[in-house]
């Protein structure tokens, strides 16, 4: 019998145990076979605290084409290089509150139920299952393949022609700055799901609100009828029901007008335009290498150096310009303010009748 953690295991050691089948029949379990079961245990409780690590998302492409995924923490701060507070956020402490955040590689979006992680190339769902965020999922399938359909077909045209293409120093191919206007003459991905999730969300608040406005006016006639605890008690609670409701149109309210009052903010959220400029960069500082190690007198002829230096600093690439973001801001930036008029009218209405027939 091995050496185990029990005491009287070493007691026993020093007599000579008596050779009978009694003490057979009444040995302990050995040391061996309990830490064996613990090992397991230990192992089945680890497996299920990873297995509760990792959530439910849905990936969708430029073109709609979606996956569920379970990813947990680690996996998804690798994916889109995002800090783990931005993953706090999206979390369940967070459900009504309203963020647009710019990171590196991705933007952080937080508006009412839609909780998603948006890169220049794909997004990325929290809870695509929930009966709030089925039809921005809708959205999205329906929406990006019209948007970006179009955008793949005009990019291989762009390849085959030679007055919109440039070789840079690196000897790769690089789209002169006529071609990126064109590219960029509609909205980058990111901007594109940006827009579908401020117009499922407004569409949520205004139908919100439509519908306490529905219950409000023969709330406030059944009261004039009949001033009773009932009834009033009836219009305190959807004067409540609005005060929450404006609550959370306020948060969306006031994260639009944050971002609005913030070039430099709103220049972060270009995905798209980021992306591009590195891919720039890298292949400028590839070509500046190769060209480093070629002899004075053996040096080639360098095509369209001067246009791929030029390129880096093009207009059609400006980090100060935010004109499309901002337009697309303001629009639902006005429909929120909006809708939040509109719970303010109810809500004076609903507090002065409250107030009128309590006294």
């Amino acid at each position: 019998m091995g050496k185990g953690p029990f005491c009287f295991g070493r007691k026993m050691s020093r007599r000579r145990p008596k050779k009978s089948s009694q003490t057979a029949a009444t040995a302990p379990p050995s040391p061996n076979n309990k830490s064996m079961s613990a090992m397991v245990a230990g192992s089945s409780s680890k497996t299920k605290k990873k297995a509760g690590g990792a959530r439910l998302w849905m990936r969708l492409d430029k073109f709609g084409q979606s996956e569920l995924i379970e990813c947990d923490r680690s996996t998804i701060i690798k994916r889109v290089s995002i800090p783990v507070r931005d993953l706090r956020i999206l979390g369940p402490f967070f459900s009504h509150s309203s963020n647009i955040l710019a990171r590196e590689k991705a933007m952080v979006v937080n508006l009412e139920f839609i909780k998603a992680i948006v890169t220049a190339e794909e997004v990325l769902l929290l809870d695509p299952l929930r009966q709030e965020v089925l039809p921005f999922v809708d959205q999205l399938r329906q929406q990006l393949p019209h948007k970006n359909m179009s955008k793949s077909q005009g990019g291989g045209q762009m390849d085959v022609q030679d007055n919109e293409m440039q070789l840079s120093s690196g000897g790769q191919w690089l789209p002169v700055p006529e071609a990126i206007e064109g590219l960029q003459c509609d909205l980058p991905f990111e901007f594109q799901v940006l827009e579908i999730a401020l117009e499922v969300v407004c569409a949520y608040l205004d139908s919100s609100v439509a519908d306490l406005e529905r219950d409000a006016y023969p709330a406030l006639d059944e009261l004039a009828r009949n001033v009773s605890t009932k009834n009033l008690e009836h219009v305190r609670s959807l004067k409540s029901n609005l005060t929450r409701l404006l609550a959370r149109v306020q948060k969306v309210h006031d994260e639009i007008e944050h971002l609005l009052d913030d070039n430099e903010n709103m220049a972060h959220l270009y995905l798209t335009r980021k992306w591009i400029q590195s891919q720039q960069f890298e292949a400028y500082l590839a070509g500046t290498a190769s060209n480093s190690i070629v002899s004075a007198g053996h040096q080639p002829r360098r095509l369209g150096s001067n246009r791929s230096g030029s390129l880096l600093s093009s207009n059609h690439l400006n980090d100060h310009d935010v004109e499309d973001l901002e337009m697309l801001l303001e629009a639902y930036f006005m429909q929120v303010d909006g809708t939040r008029d509109k719970i303010l009218s109810v809500s004076v209405i609903l507090l002065d009748n409250s107030k009128c027939y309590s006294s």
